[in-house]
């Protein structure tokens, strides 16, 4: 089918990066916003916006009547969803399918497979890829994680079936801190996710986050558009992401990459999405979930590769083949920062008004943000307001790169995490790739 219009069910710098590619494609772009998104920049460039509803996502970006029925107004062909939100909601997937509408990302059956954690490596576990060991489904309880703990060993992590973000997360060393970490994590994923299902891993100690991107089509053919290092991060949150990942040998690499291919073919994966491996000391990796829709990250696989993976997601979408997987030459290195509105020191959440907003420039250096001078950063959303990328011959070329376009990055009137960068680019450990996905915890 020919897609001729698409609606953005996002808002902030992705609603803006998806509505470049629609537009550069030929077709119709309509945005939606909230009543706190009124001023927002991408709404200058859409072809139609239209007002879902108040500030709180409840009443606006997770509305699903008021998205559908915009949709509706706008005479959408289709919805491009972006990331949070409604991007994995298997009962909006539906909705848009029943009003005729289709909807640019997987199956539901394949995000059914997926968004349970436990069942999503029961399906890893037939197609032969390798998973940590842990429960193979549901925890009864705080007594039964105890008595399974003590078949795999301390450390465990307690994690929400329904999970993600990080929430609903606890890593227990002994006996006696479980029964708390237990309750805490059960509540934490039913305020969450309105589902406090929990299930329990052996915890892999100071391991290094390392993804793959794939893309897969109505064909059966699924590609990969290489790796993406995810380590730096901060109470399981990404703050940096770069590829390749060089902590890789070429015959890891390999076998990752096509692990990666196997498990998207096993459940007939469409669409773009992500999966996440653990890699341990002796390189030897573990699934530990698939994101069934478009990474924040999906920027420095794009660097690296020269594609436009929102192009191929819409492309998939019409019915179009993939290219091959040979056709896609993996080159250079490629980091990202994500800049948010926080205090680079305690991370704590700082909205309010940019009183000067100058993005750097360059060769091979790309700012994806909706922000401008006047624009006021509302306390609603996700603190993310931009993500700085760049691209070089080689990973010290690129660090380089990232320095000097830090260094360019102007925001005032609030505080930003451009410090925290600054001194990531700085720091031996990182410059010597010397870290894991605990470091910040540590340091």
């Amino acid at each position: 089918m020919e897609i001729k219009s698409i609606l953005i069910a996002n808002r902030g710098e992705i609603a803006l990066r998806a509505l470049r590619t629609i537009k550069e494609m030929g077709k119709k772009a309509i945005c939606v916003y909230s009543e706190a998104d009124k001023d927002a920049l991408y709404l200058k460039y859409a072809d139609a916006s239209i007002c879902i509803g108040k500030a709180r996502s409840s009443e606006s970006y997770l509305n699903i009547p008021a998205i559908i029925t915009a949709a509706e107004i706008a005479e959408a062909d289709a919805i491009f969803p972006g990331y949070g939100f409604l991007s994995e909601n298997q009962n909006f997937v539906e909705i848009c399918a029943k009003h005729n509408i289709k909807f640019i990302g997987p199956s539901v059956e394949a995000m059914n497979l997926m968004s349970d954690k436990s069942k999503a490596k029961q399906v890893m576990q037939r197609a032969g890829v390798p998973v940590i060991p842990g429960s193979d489904g549901a925890l009864a309880g705080a007594e039964a994680a105890k008595k399974f703990a003590k078949e795999i060993g301390y450390p465990v992590i307690l994690k929400a079936a329904a999970g993600g973000g990080g929430r609903g997360m606890r890593v227990v060393e002994n006996e006696k801190d479980l029964e708390k970490a237990y309750w805490s994590a059960e509540s934490e994923a039913m305020t969450a996710f309105g589902d406090g299902t929990m299930y329990m891993e052996k915890y892999i100690q100071n391991p290094r986050h390392i993804e793959v991107q794939v893309i897969g089509d109505s064909f059966g053919n699924v590609i990969h558009v290489g790796e993406r290092d995810c380590s730096m991060q901060r109470r399981h949150q990404k703050l940096i992401e770069e590829s390749p990942a060089i902590l890789l040998d070429e015959k890891t690499r390999t076998r990752l990459h096509e692990t990666a291919i196997r498990a998207a073919k096993a459940i007939g994966y469409e669409g773009a999405g992500t999966f996440e491996f653990l890699v341990d000391k002796n390189l030897d990796f573990y699934f530990i979930e698939m994101n069934t829709r478009l990474q924040v990250e999906h920027c420095v696989s794009e660097m690296v590769s020269g594609i436009d993976i929102i192009e191929q997601m819409i492309k998939v979408a019409e019915g179009y083949a993939l290219p091959s997987q040979e056709s896609i030459k993996l080159n250079g290195h490629s980091i990202e920062c994500r800049i948010t509105a926080e205090d680079s020191k305690t991370f704590l959440p700082s909205p309010g008004k940019i009183t000067k907003y100058i993005p750097p420039a360059g060769r091979n250096v790309r700012m994806e943000s909706h922000c401008y001078q006047d624009y006021s950063v509302p306390p609603y959303y996700d603190s993310m307001i931009g993500k700085l990328v760049v691209w070089a011959e080689d990973r010290n070329k690129a660090i380089a790169k990232m320095k000097v376009a830090l260094d360019e990055l102007l925001i005032s009137g609030i505080k930003t995490t451009k410090d925290f960068h600054l001194s990531m680019m700085e720091n031996p450990d990182f410059i010597n790739n010397n870290y894991d996905t605990n470091y910040l915890a540590r340091h």
